[in-house]
């Protein structure tokens, strides 16, 4: 397909975007910025996101997404209570993972994967349940890693959103591709961020 063909695809789906949609999106943006800028209010904004997506993605058949972003709304509620409690403690210090770190993490991600198409195959209506249980299953390796604040977390992020982008255009969701194309830059950053931490304070 000719560039032009996929801008006017694009433009075609950005009209078709429901209004749910763009809220979710937009809260999803804010929940962004406000975590860049280290402010409490960023989970409000993330469980309205992810709640919201929630009821998109069953809609478009992305099951283990669905189930993704209400693990996203759960961490969200259990982040802000920890915010809350612990807004005075130094943060937890960011190091590389060691190997037992990567032995679970591939579990996880593996094992997800397995787990996760299994039953979207066997159990639901899904259309591409290989692709939207690894998607899911690596962002579930990398989001246990960036608990904890292990560097590797963006790298795991980034692996699940460069597959994301074009099963949501695919699903006609063009503003959550955007958003996960977003998070794709802001992850490159982290991980840059994440590495000259590591340095500085290994100096």
């Amino acid at each position: 397909m000719e560039i032009q063909s996929w801008f006017d695809l694009f433009i075609e789906q950005i009209k078709d975007t429901s209004a749910l949609q763009w809220v979710a999106v937009s809260f999803g943006v804010t929940e962004v910025l406000l975590a860049k800028k280290n402010n409490v209010l960023l989970y409000p904004a993330g469980i309205i996101s992810s709640a919201l997506s929630i009821l998109l993605l069953v809609e478009v058949l992305l099951y283990a997404e669905a189930a993704l972003s209400t693990y996203y709304v759960i961490m969200s509620i259990y982040g802000w209570a920890h915010w809350l409690r612990r807004k005075n403690e130094p943060p937890v210090k960011i190091t590389y993972s060691t190997k037992q770190d990567w032995a679970i993490t591939s579990t996880i991600a593996l094992g997800g994967w397995g787990v996760l198409y299994f039953i979207l195959k066997n159990f639901t209506d899904s259309d591409v349940p290989l692709l939207d249980a690894f998607i899911s299953s690596t962002a579930w390796a990398g989001m246990w890693l960036l608990a904890r604040r292990k560097i590797e977390n963006w790298i795991l992020l980034n692996i699940s959103n460069l597959f994301a982008v074009p099963l949501l255009f695919y699903k006609n969701l063009p503003l959550f591709a955007l958003l996960t194309a977003f998070l794709f830059v802001v992850a490159c950053f982290g991980y840059f961020e994440w590495r000259e931490k590591i340095n500085i304070e290994a100096n």
